[in-house]
């Protein structure tokens, strides 16, 4: 058992699936708890896992307790909640540990109320996707207590390719809404050029290889250049949470031109109903206009 660290895993959506598979390749003694339970019975076909009924349960039985979870409400739920963590005995010496992305003033009330119960927390919210998470390879960012982030660093080696401490707890959501604000502008931004090359007689097919081997090209571009021509929205990364993302960074003060832009054709996409589909299905909203 890798570093005899027993861990609670929440939340078993797109990324936490295979995140799960993850340490338990490596060698950690993994526990699951998720609202569906059915899914938690199928990732136990799967793998070694065992599966707890609450997350007070997974909390009895772990010494760090991990949430991935899609909003700041889902994140508040299982801590506060009923039989949430926070209800369990014997917490003295729990690591809790946030990879949502949520906002900073959610982190720090969870941070308080852990810390009333001897529960030392860290945000470690991740950049990257489904296929990065699958791969061990996504990069996260860490705030909280450094003695804390390196006691469980081994489990941020095994889940990514990087992992930074960028100081007290928030830092992490900050980097993280950062990141994702410049994420949604390169989306937006590609979306629009190929809206503006097709309406001009340039066909996607043609227009992205030149982008990829120009300036502009990124990692972003290069990754979504396939879905673009093949028209293929499965969502990696859905549009409606990179939306919430941008939501949080302009509760956060957020209020730059491109920026408040960016937020309004979002929040359009999504009511167009969107928000399932990947972020790079904002094209979809973009041509119509």
């Amino acid at each position: 058992m890798k570093d005899k660290l027993r861990i609670g895993w929440i939340g078993l959506g797109n990324m936490g699936v295979p995140m799960v598979k993850n340490l338990i390749k490596a060698g950690f003694e993994v526990g699951v708890y998720n609202r569906n339970e059915e899914k938690a019975k199928v990732l136990q076909g799967q793998t070694d896992v065992r599966i707890a009924h609450s997350p007070a349960d997974l909390a009895a039985n772990a010494d760090v307790i991990i949430t991935m979870l899609s909003n700041d409400d889902a994140v508040k739920e299982v801590f506060r909640g009923e039989s949430g963590i926070l209800t369990a005995s014997n917490l003295a010496k729990l690591i809790a540990i946030d990879m949502s992305t949520v906002s900073p003033e959610t982190t720090l009330s969870l941070a308080a109320a852990c810390l009333e119960k001897g529960i030392a927390y860290l945000d470690a919210p991740v950049s990257g996707s489904v296929k990065p998470a699958e791969t061990g390879e996504l990069f996260i960012m860490v705030g909280g207590k450094e003695e804390i982030y390196q006691r469980v660093k081994s489990i941020f080696d095994t889940l990514g390719k990087a992992s930074v401490y960028l100081g007290e707890n928030g830092k992490g959501n900050v980097a993280k809404l950062a990141i994702n604000l410049f994420l949604g502008i390169t989306t937006v931004g590609l979306a629009e050029a190929v809206v503006f090359a097709a309406k001009n007689g340039l066909s996607s097919a043609e227009l992205l290889p030149l982008i990829n081997a120009s300036v502009v090209g990124s990692g972003m571009t290069k990754m979504k250049s396939e879905n673009i021509v093949n028209q293929d929205f499965r969502a990696a990364f859905a549009l409606k949470l990179l939306a919430k993302d941008i939501g949080l960074a302009t509760a956060n003060g957020m209020d730059t031109p491109v920026g408040t832009a960016l937020s309004s054709t979002l929040e359009a996409a999504v009511e167009e109903g969107l928000g399932d589909d990947d972020m790079i299905a904002v094209l979809k909203y973009l041509s119509k206009k």
